[in-house]
């Protein structure tokens, strides 16, 4: 049962070259990819918050908060063990301390569940999934 809550239902993220990680600009309503470089994720069927990934964008937070939609209450939510990378705990601490940032990925991208990226001024960064405000309701 332990194998199977922590390893057997994640299976790794196939990302598209040049697809990797999208967010919402503040004018229009479409994602739009950013430059993400080192992108590694998992996902599962079996639940659609199980997505977590972890990359680096050259892009400054000064560019990223005057083009794209902040995300307020971004929660991280904790990774397994084995995908070492995602520090839901260490990220979710830098959020409420100003250290690192939160924006849109993409909403809705499951009815009820937003895609959320967090950015570090060093660049690394994080992405989730979590339920919105509309399935909390």
């Amino acid at each position: 049962m332990w194998y199977l809550q922590v390893y057997a239902y994640y299976d790794p993220v196939a990302f598209q070259p040049g697809e990797e990680i999208r967010l919402t600009p503040i004018v229009g309503a479409m994602p739009e990819p950013i430059l993400a470089e080192d992108v590694t994720g998992i996902d599962s069927d079996s639940s659609p918050i199980r997505f977590r990934a972890c990359f680096t964008t050259p892009l400054s937070l000064a560019m990223l908060s005057e083009t794209y939609v902040a995300y307020t209450g971004a929660e991280p939510l904790v990774a397994p063990g084995w995908f070492d990378c995602f520090d839901a705990m260490a990220i979710g601490t830098a959020l409420e301390r100003g250290e690192a940032l939160a924006f849109l990925s993409e909403p809705d991208i499951h009815p009820g569940v937003d895609r959320v990226v967090a950015v570090f001024p060093d660049g690394r960064a994080f992405a989730w999934h979590q339920l919105n405000d509309s399935f909390k309701d």
